[in-house]
């Protein structure tokens, strides 16, 4: 990424070719108006570059790159691979992909192709390479995008099974090893040579589970690598190259996935309207599209921890999105709140999909800026603010290192793991769940999101790092205990079922460094193959942490909970959720306990110091209101100077390039803020350059501060 960009950048995905009139200049001179500095082309419509089988058409798209180099509005241009056409679907029917085994998926939706297989590499580098050749040394041209939301389907094709059965021979090298790893005794599943290893479909083991879903996100990975490889050979110094990330996708391993790109890019859609609101106690389940304030900042965050590094979004929401029967557009102020919660968190590109909204096609009701009648509206004007804001912004808000106090680690293989030997049924199934095709995909993501909300609750800046970033595939450290301690002296562990000794005594080492570390349910029960471990739990943390635990059960309804010591205070409403584990202090002090006739034997957290720092275990899903109490109590010592800030009011700060301290300060809500900042502050998008010391945020309203 350019380091001395003068603004974010600012713009939307721009499809001329989906246009029912020709109107490139009127469009264009619109996006200069509203302030826009780039757009993002081509990704979708490889008949329109290859009509038919080597007739290729090329040119249709150099107006489009003229007009904006003219107007200064920057290009990224994208690779058409996620949408083959059907002149290759119907002479190579092969490349399908299998979501399950001899089941082609039909055409006529997108992301259909098995990307793994030769015949559409071959024909898939062949149009990357005449677009990228045609275009790359155009000036507009900023970077490229390679295909688009990779990780869509687990392919269950017969050469896809065939490598994974090889690279399973090579990692194990015989059967009566990987018969010891997995636990094959179990049900008379031993193999006696390699062709004895069942498809996929149907299958109840939970090694062989967790060892498929990551061979198929290494799959995506090295697709996304290989697109990256060709792009390269074209692209300029000065050009970057990345994919959009789609982070709810089942093969998406985010961190390996950016390795080999120059710099991440993220797709965050979220609920809009009273969905924004705080203080809230929305607990909608989350997915490709999140819901909450909260949630924004998790989206963010998480596409910063994919590089450590400044990030671009892609796709977010324009007008109402989600298809013809989901229609929530933003209230106004809600685009300029969620754009500058992006960029408080990282963000360098702010993308909207898309320009003008499609007469035609699945998303005709996926609204974009311009309405169906193409005319400027309450959209246009409210993204021309934006526009405005970050021209006045400038390089201020780029390359923002965002502020952390609390770390959580991210683990996709827990992820995976949590996925099959889930810890909750499914929603609605009830809880006589057996199979693990009733339970509750997300867990992981349903123990993770309870803590990490507890931080944007208490107003305490968070920063996720993943397992992959502190341990190497070697089991060396990455990342020395002592230095994260530095930068983060709170680090949350919750759901890591899936980790090696390396991992565990790595975390033991991190709070004998000075850390408080945090365990949540799950965290340290697996082994490196998600296998149950032999060792007390917290496997390789009970002495450290002066805690033990046998027994665990879910829970049909919350449990209210009660402080046991004057350390900690708690909110009316902090409750446990969903599990408990039946922790015995061995030494632990115990700081909350459980109000229950029989759950009462068991503590809700203690703490226990080990070296310089400590250990503090929760056996529970904290709902938001013991989540957020909880995080207050961690990071106690490092509280920042704002205090006393209405309920509606959230801060989230960050240091600049040129080491200059931002705030941006949010109301989410419709009643008017006041509040006395802590020192004099220079309201940065106002006119003029006035220090203040005191705010009025109207509804729904951002302001973005300098010291």
């Amino acid at each position: 990424m350019d380091t001395h960009r003068h603004q974010v950048l600012f713009g939307a995905a721009y499809y001329h070719e989906y246009q029912p009139t020709p109107r490139l200049e009127a469009d264009l001179d619109l996006m200069v108006d509203a302030g826009f500095s780039v757009i993002r082309v081509g990704e979708s419509v490889w008949t329109t570059w290859e009509p038919e089988d080597g007739q290729f058409d090329l040119e249709w798209l150099a107006p489009v790159l003229d007009g904006a180099h003219q107007r200064g509005i920057g290009v990224v241009l994208g690779t058409p691979t996620y949408a083959a056409p059907p002149w290759l679907a119907r002479r190579y029917p092969e490349i399908a992909g299998e979501p399950s085994t001899g089941q082609p998926m039909p055409w006529g939706g997108r992301q259909e192709i098995d990307y793994t297989h030769p015949a559409f590499k071959f024909y898939a580098e062949r149009v990357i390479r005449k677009i990228v050749s045609r275009y790359a040394d155009h000036p507009a041209i900023i970077g490229f995008q390679v295909d688009n939301e990779p990780g869509m389907l687990l392919f269950h094709n017969h050469g896809v099974f065939q490598r994974f059965v090889d690279e399973l021979r090579h990692m194990y090298g015989t059967v009566e090893a990987i018969n010891e790893a997995w636990g094959l005794v179990y049900w008379s599943h031993k193999l006696s040579t390699w062709a004895d290893l069942w498809a996929p479909d149907g299958n109840w083991q939970p090694q062989y589970d967790l060892a498929w879903r990551t061979f198929q996100a290494k799959l995506t990975t090295e697709f996304i690598a290989w697109q990256a490889g060709i792009v390269r050979e074209y692209a300029r110094d000065d050009q970057f190259v990345t994919t959009c990330i789609s982070y709810d996708r089942p093969t998406v391993d985010d961190a390996n996935l950016t390795a080999a790109l120059d710099v991440t890019a993220g797709n965050p859609y979220y609920a809009m309207q009273d969905a924004l609101a705080v203080p809230s106690t929305n607990l909608t389940p989350q997915g490709w599209t999140t819901s909450g304030a909260w949630s924004l900042f998790l989206s963010a965050d998480r596409m910063y921890a994919s590089k450590q590094a400044p990030f671009l979004i892609t796709e977010t929401n324009a007008g109402a999105i989600g298809g013809s029967s989901t229609n929530f557009p933003a209230f106004d102020g809600q685009w300029r709140q969620a754009a500058w919660a992006f960029v408080a968190r990282g963000a360098e590109m702010i993308e909207y999909w898309h320009w003008h909204t499609n007469h035609f096609g699945t998303e005709s009701y996926w609204i974009g800026i311009l309405p169906h009648d193409q005319q400027p509206g309450r959209v246009y004007a409210e993204l021309s603010q934006l526009g405005d804001d970050f021209r006045r912004a400038g390089s201020r808000v780029v390359g923002l290192r965002p502020d952390a106090q609390v770390g959580l680690l991210y683990s996709a293989r827990s992820k995976w793991g949590l996925a099959f030997q889930a810890a909750f049924p499914q929603p609605g199934k009830g809880t006589a769940v057996w199979s693990p095709y009733d339970m509750d995909q997300r867990s992981y993501h349903r123990i993770f999101e309870a803590f990490y909300r507890g931080t944007f609750d208490a107003r305490v800046p968070a920063r996720l790092i993943h397992d992959v970033q502190i341990i190497g595939p070697d089991g060396s450290p990455l990342l020395e205990p002592s230095a994260v301690v530095e930068e983060l002296p709170v680090l949350i562990v919750a759901g890591l079922l899936v980790a090696d000794d390396d991992m565990l005594s790595w975390l033991r080492d991190y709070a004998a460094a000075g850390g408080h570390l945090v365990i949540g349910p799950r965290t340290a029960y697996g082994d490196q193959e998600g296998r149950a471990r032999l060792e007390v739990k917290p496997a390789h943390l009970t002495e450290a942490g002066g805690v033990r635990y046998q027994e665990f059960s879910n829970l049909g309804e919350a449990l209210p909970v009660a402080a046991e010591t004057d350390a900690i205070t708690l909110s009316d409403g902090a409750a446990a959720t969903d599990w408990v584990d039946g922790l015995i202090s061995d030494g632990a002090k115990v700081i909350i306990g459980y109000d229950h006739p029989h759950f009462g034997r068991f503590p809700t957290v203690v703490s226990n110091e080990h070296g310089q720092g400590r250990i503090t275990t929760v056996g529970t899903v904290p709902n938001p209101a013991l989540a957020a109490d909880l995080v207050r109590w961690f990071a106690a010592e490092h509280n920042q100077r704002w205090e006393a800030l209405p309920p509606s009011v959230t801060v989230h700060s960050a240091t600049n390039a040129d080491g200059e301290r931002i705030h941006i300060v949010h109301n989410w809500s419709w009643v008017p803020a006041q509040l006395r900042l802590p020192g004099d502050m220079i309201d940065i998008l106002a006119e003029g350059e006035a220090a203040t010391r005191d705010l009025e945020l109207g509804p729904w309203d951002v302001r973005v501060l300098a010291e």
